[in-house]
């Protein structure tokens, strides 16, 4: 569990991990807000901390939320322009799409007509102050939506050069802790992290 990963990197924090089985924003919503509302029953200051996916359905989940801060790690920052560029990769139009709701392409991603349609209805609006941390070589989402979303938001960039979408080696996982200790030092005592894995 990478609630477990990421405590070592969090001290002083009380962590509440959130695993979720379905990969839709209407579902997964409920078990975000859920710990969010258990954490603001207990703590003063709540922090959110998400990786790839988990950032956007954070972003849809706690947007009106009182958050102090947001960590992403490769965050999906723009899931409309993720869709539309998996569908180029894999050749489809949307005319196909709506035709056949869902398609799996070739490389093992399910795209969903209705995931499409409810992106583009419910456009997020994220007031959060965020710290990223992005990595240069990053194969899911391209370093022009993350300076687009970091030029139109309150938030500060971290790239690492050389690095993966997916943080697992050595020397990426001592740069992501690393990162992490420096944004997570100096804040203020009494609060909770939710990890929105």
């Amino acid at each position: 569990m990478e609630a477990e990963q990421y405590k070592k990197n969090c001290l002083g924090f009380d962590m509440i991990g959130i695993e979720y089985n379905a990969y839709f924003p209407w579902i997964v919503q409920n078990q975000i807000q859920s710990a969010y509302d258990q954490a603001h029953t207990k703590y003063r200051c709540i922090y959110v901390l998400a990786n790839s996916i988990g950032a956007y359905f954070a972003m849809h989940t706690l947007r009106t939320c009182n958050i102090e801060k947001a960590l992403f790690i490769s965050p999906v920052l723009d899931m409309e322009r993720l869709i539309l560029d998996m569908m180029i990769w894999a050749n489809i139009s949307e005319k196909e799409l709506y035709e056949k709701k869902e398609i799996i392409t070739d490389f093992g991603e399910t795209i969903s007509w209705d995931y499409l349609c409810f992106v583009r209805e419910n456009p997020i609006k994220w007031d959060i102050p965020t710290e990223i941390l992005y990595a240069e070589k990053d194969e899911l989402i391209s370093r022009q939506t993350v300076d687009s979303f970091v030029n139109s938001h309150n938030a500060s960039l971290t790239v690492m050069k050389n690095g993966e979408h997916w943080f697992h080696t050595e020397k990426q996982l001592l740069f992501l802790n690393q990162w992490m200790k420096n944004v997570m030092g100096n804040l203020p005592v009494d609060r909770a992290l939710i990890h929105k894995g």
